[in-house]
C-alpha cells in the first residue's frame, strides 16, 4: 500500500542541503516525484511516495539533516512559515478506510518521533486533528514563527514552547489539492496581491471557478517578478485550467505578461486534462484510485 507525503521545508538558498536531500531519497525505498527549492520563497518542497515504513524512514533522516541546518531566527523569506519542517501532509493514494488508518498512524509515529528527538511541538491538522484546535493550516500559521514566541502552545505531541530554531511543525493526513503558482513580468507586488485578495473573494462568494481555492500574491526579487500562489483544496470540483485563464486575461488586459506557471509538486493522473495550462513533468503525476 502506497501513501504520498509532501514536505515543506524552511530553506530554499542551500544548494547542499538540497543535494543532501535528493541521495536521501535516492537512497531509500521511495518513488520521488519533486524535489526542488526556491530562492525567493526560501523554501523546499518535497514529495514521493511509497509504503508506509520506507515513508517513516525517508521524512526522519530528512528531519536528522534539516534540523542541523535551519535556525528560524536568522530565515527571510516570502512564505509564511511557523516551522522548519513547517507542513508534512500525509496524503492516501485511495479513498479505502484502510488508507485513511495506515496514513492517520504513520502520521502519529513521525509527529511522536519529531516531538521526541528534537523537543519540536507538532500540530495534527486537516484529517487528523483530534479537536484540541484549529485544523487548517493558514489559522494554525497564522502569526508565524514570530508570533509562537512566549506563547503557551496546545500541540498534539511535544512541549507547549515552541523550539527557539526550529519552531513548530503542522502535520497530518490530508485531502489531495494542487499547487501552481503564476509568475508575472512586472515588480507591481500590488496587482498580484489584488489578484489573491479578488480569487479569495470569489471564493467566499461561492463563484464555482473557485471553489477551495488560496491564494497569495508574493514578490520574486531575485528575478524581478511577482507571483500569484494558490492551493486547490478540492480539485475534485475545482478544474485548474479556468483559474489560470481567468489570470491570464487579468494580466492581459492589465499588459503585464505572464513569464511563468508552475506546479509546485504532484498532481493527480485524473487532474491531469483539466490542468494544460501547467508544465507537468511525468514524475509530478500520480496515480490515484
Amino acid at each position: 500500500m502506497r501513501l504520498l507525503t509532501v514536505p515543506n521545508w524552511s530553506f530554499g538558498r542551500n544548494s547542499l542541503l538540497l543535494r543532501e536531500f535528493q541521495q536521501v531519497l535516492e537512497q531509500n525505498d521511495v518513488r520521488v516525484h519533486y524535489c526542488q527549492g526556491d530562492v525567493d520563497h526560501n523554501r523546499t518542497v518535497c514529495a514521493f511516495s511509497g509504503e508506509p515504513v520506507a515513508l517513516e524512514a525517508s521524512l526522519l533522516a530528512l528531519c536528522a539533516l534539516a534540523f542541523d541546518s535551519i535556525d528560524l531566527n536568522r530565515h527571510v523569506g516570502v512564505h509564511p512559515r511557523i516551522g522548519a519542517l513547517d507542513v508534512c501532509p500525509i496524503v492516501p493514494l485511495s479513498d479505502s478506510e484502510s488508507d485513511f488508518f495506515h496514513a492517520n498512524a504513520l502520521a502519529e509515529r513521525v509527529a511522536a518521533s519529531i516531538a521526541g528527538r528534537y523537543g519540536v511541538p507538532v500540530f495534527l491538522y486537516e484529517r487528523s486533528e483530534r479537536g484540541r484546535h484549529e485544523a487548517d493550516l493558514p489559522s494554525l500559521r497564522k502569526g508565524g514563527f514570530g508570533g509562537l514566541h512566549g506563547r503557551l502552545l496546545r500541540p498534539d505531541f511535544g512541549p507547549s514552547a515552541a523550539h527557539p530554531q526550529l519552531g513548530v511543525t503542522v502535520l497530518g493526513v490530508r485531502d489531495f489539492l494542487v499547487a501552481a503558482n503564476v509568475d508575472l513580468d512586472t515588480e507591481d507586488l500590488e496587482f498580484a496581491r489584488r489578484i489573491a485578495k479578488q480569487i479569495r473573494e470569489m471564493r467566499r462568494e461561492g463563484d464555482t471557478r473557485f471553489l477551495g481555492v488560496r491564494a497569495l500574491g508574493f514578490p520574486l526579487a531575485s528575478r524581478k517578478l511577482v507571483q500569484v500562489s494558490m492551493n486547490v483544496t478540492l480539485p475534485d470540483i475545482t478544474p485548474i485550467d479556468p483559474i489560470l485563464e481567468w489570470i491570464l486575461d487579468h494580466a492581459a488586459d492589465a499588459r503585464i505578461r505572464v513569464a511563468n506557471t508552475e506546479l509546485v509538486g504532484v498532481i493527480r493522473d485524473i487532474d491531469v486534462p483539466t490542468a494544460s495550462r501547467l508544465p507537468i513533468r511525468e514524475q509530478q503525476i500520480v496515480e490515484t484510485g
